[in-house]
């Protein structure tokens, strides 16, 4: 996996994080760029942690895996990415309160950040840079996360589900891409 993989991963886990950005700048209501830069931050840390332990948990099994990894690959992210579409297509409103600290952006961090676990798990039976990559992953969320807030504040919850189907089809089509080796 190399640059553009790892970076359009990056934007596919991002969109949970951009879609509830968006909806917290809705309880918000005007910018507020402290705001913005701690929504960034909690859902960038926790999108660049979590393929951390993936790759963690995912090397302490990397010998029964790493002979079928396009196919486990291609699972993994197939359902992380249908279970993305699956909630654009949905019509429930999700409300999010303006509360920007830990006992609000945690349980949202953690949330949408459980995906890219898998996505450690998958990247431990390839040679990846977890490092670098978990970096990429995150300043990718944070950047996109950021902008959601800015989003959400200007156009409301207009692109939340096509932010959701966006990145179910990205990690779908990564996911086919590992499976046939290309």
């Amino acid at each position: 996996m190399g640059f553009t993989d790892i970076f359009m991963i990056g934007i596919g886990l991002s969109m949970d994080a951009f879609a509830v950005a968006i909806c917290k700048s809705l309880a918000i209501g005007r910018f507020d760029i402290k705001k913005a830069l701690v929504i960034g931050a909690w859902f960038g840390a926790f999108q660049g942690l979590m393929p951390l332990l993936g790759f963690l948990l995912g090397s302490a099994v990397s010998g029964y895996i790493s002979r079928y990894a396009g196919i486990v690959a291609f699972i993994l992210l197939f359902f992380i990415g249908f279970g993305m579409i699956r909630e654009a297509r949905k019509d429930e409103e999700e409300s999010y309160g303006s509360d920007v600290g830990p006992s609000a952006m945690l349980p949202a961090a953690l949330a949408t950040s459980i995906d890219a676990l898998s996505v450690g798990v998958t990247f431990s039976a390839y040679e990846v840079d977890i490092l670098g990559s978990a970096l990429l992953i995150a300043l990718t969320t944070f950047v996109i996360s950021f902008i959601g807030v800015r989003i959400g504040t200007v156009f409301g919850d207009r692109y939340k589900s096509r932010a959701e189907l966006l990145g179910g089809m990205i990690l779908i089509l990564i996911g086919i891409k590992l499976l046939i080796g290309a």
